[in-house]
């Protein structure tokens, strides 16, 4: 057993000696044995009737030490439970005792269990954890934290691939065509920080302030490098996990721990009222002078998509209810808060990148111009919808949208965001000829905004209850060669255009459905998955049976042509 001739006890060295130098091994076998054997007085005497049994010596003595261990750990627990110095005192004279043998399989869960229960533990026994590459695998994770803190590799390559995966499961949601609905943003914020990645990363970080800073830091740094959101939404995700947890040495020092408090109270709603948004403006207003760094923490919150989600569905009630007060956009205080959440969201990159703190500057036209444009577009259609239901009006389609419409969704990333989030209402309702005539407007957004992937999913699970609309060669005109098609060489644009195939190819007639999976066809550049998905809905559509049309029942009988008799009146 190594490490016992550190405690003074003879190991297998001295064995190794005495069987060189006897003349008899078997004499000195059993003078090793008799030396260094349990020295009970009371076991001498039992031993013989062990043999009688046919059990060995190794067995007896292994069975006693899995005892002597199970006695051990229980200890261990109680004394690091009771939180007393004393009590912890005994643990670390008993680990500097024990820790020489911790090599030794059947000694090591003592040890470790140890190590895992004393909040501080004296550098030297770091130092050998972490030269031993398979203890430093075995060790519990809060005495990894006290060699973490000193070793930012280590824990990066420990928080790596779970955050890898992470963005991959936001990824997976965002593409499957196993849900045709909105599932992305379905999950509560409460459920998706208790998944395991988030609940693993928050055990790994404890308590530890310096770990917290240090998995911010990556996850800023990661998203400067790939400027992927969902490192915005795993940031926020592990603070609620925290706060979820009180853990108060995190959420104190965390400037931003308040305002992200408040935003995922406003996702929970999937709203943000007037009070929440007065409780916003006071955060932002805040900010003091050398502080304003913080705008970088809050421009990550912002970003996250559930976050912005959120901010530009309480938008577009904004602008709703300035339909129905007959009131001006830059009227409403509300609105210029969440036009400036969106604003500062969606300048998170840039923000954090150049290091200038600065709020990103609002065209005071967005809210004199655009805007109303926009609500004068959204009251356009709630009058052909009560129009469409009168008789013997004929309803004019809408309009193209303006040239101000046009320029500003190409300059603007927030009047982007507003057509966008226009689009999506109107496809909510199934209002098909808003549909049809501004969709294909979204291809001018600044920074191609209308292909990425949070909004896509939306659009998709929106466009898929249209069903029998794709029968109409404008419908799928506008959905298909002037919006989609023009970006299907993008990967994720070909996934999204899948996901909607997947559901509403039955409705097409087949010279489209054949236009559009030649186009949808991958090559060799394609990934895998790609490649996987075209196959199942090449499948899936070549094994469609459509449902045999109904033929009326033709009843042949005299009785048919008795005409029925009519109720009497009293």
């Amino acid at each position: 057993m190594s490490g016992l001739e550190e405690l003074g006890i003879p190991g297998t060295a001295q064995l190794a000696e005495a069987l060189t130098i006897c003349a008899d091994p078997k004499k000195a076998i059993t003078e090793f044995q008799n030396q260094n054997g349990i020295l009970l007085p009371s076991l001498k005497s039992a031993l013989p009737f062990l043999d009688l049994f046919g059990i060995n010596r190794l067995d007896f003595h292994l069975s006693t030490l899995e005892e002597m261990r199970s006695r051990m750990l229980k200890r261990v627990e109680e004394l690091a439970s009771t939180g007393k110095v004393e009590d912890l005192k005994i643990l670390e004279d008993l680990l500097e005792k024990s820790f020489p043998v911790v090599k030794s399989p059947y000694v090591r869960p003592v040890v470790l269990s140890m190590l895992e229960h004393l909040p501080h533990i004296n550098k030297q026994y770091l130092d050998k954890i972490l030269t031993d590459e398979e203890l430093f695998k075995d060790a519990a994770v809060p005495a990894k934290r006290q060699i973490w803190q000193d070793r930012p590799n280590l824990f990066a390559d420990a928080c790596s691939p779970l955050i890898t995966e992470f963005v991959l499961e936001k990824e997976r949601a965002l593409f499957s065509h196993e849900h045709s609905g909105l599932s992305f943003f379905l999950p509560t914020p409460k459920s998706r920080r208790q998944g395991n990645i988030v609940t693993k990363l928050v055990y790994m970080i404890g308590r530890n302030v310096k770990l917290y800073d240090m998995v911010v830091s990556f996850l800023r740094t990661l998203f400067l490098r790939k400027r992927n959101i969902h490192y915005c939404t795993l940031r926020v995700e592990i603070l609620m996990a925290i706060h979820d947890q009180e853990i108060n040495e995190i959420c104190s020092v965390d400037p931003c721990h308040k305002f992200a408090w408040c935003v995922d109270a406003c996702v929970r709603e999937k709203n943000i009222n007037p009070n929440r948004a007065r409780e916003l403006q006071g955060f932002l207003d805040g900010i003091r002078k050398g502080q304003e760094n913080v705008l970088g923490d809050l421009s990550m919150v912002l970003c996250d998509p559930f976050a912005m989600n959120t901010v530009m569905l309480s938008a577009m009630k904004v602008l709703q209810h300035c339909i129905n007060t007959d009131t001006l956009p830059r009227e409403n205080s509300d609105l210029q808060l969440l036009v400036r959440m969106v604003a500062l969201g969606l300048g998170a990159w840039d923000l954090i990148d150049s290091g200038v703190y600065k709020e990103p500057k609002l065209d005071p036209h967005l809210f004199t111009k655009y805007l109303p444009t926009v609500v004068g577009m959204m009251a356009d259609d709630q009058t052909r919808a009560v129009t469409t239901k009168m008789p013997d009006i004929a309803v004019k389609p809408p309009p193209l949208p303006s040239e101000l419409y046009a320029i500003f969704i190409k300059q603007n990333p927030i009047a982007s965001m507003v057509a966008m989030y226009y689009v999506l209402q109107a496809a909510r309702q199934k209002d098909k000829p808003a549909v049809v005539v501004v969709l294909p407007t979204l291809i001018h957004c600044e920074n191609d905004r209308a292909y990425e992937d949070t909004y896509l999913h939306s659009l998709v699970s929106y466009l898929i209850p249209f069903g029998d609309d794709f029968a109409s060669d404008e419908f799928c005109t506008a959905i298909f060669d002037d919006f989609f098609l023009p970006a299907v060489s993008n990967e994720n644009v070909r996934k999204h255009l899948l996901r909607l195939m997947w559901y509403v190819h039955q409705h097409m007639s087949q010279e489209r459905l054949d236009a559009i999976l030649e186009a949808l066809e991958p090559d060799k550049d394609h990934s895998e998955v790609v490649h996987k998905t075209f196959e199942m809905l090449k499948t899936k559509i070549a094994s469609f049976v459509p449902e045999p049309t109904p033929v009326p029942e033709i009843i042949d009988s005299p009785l048919m042509s008795v005409p029925a008799p009519t109720p009497m009146h009293i």
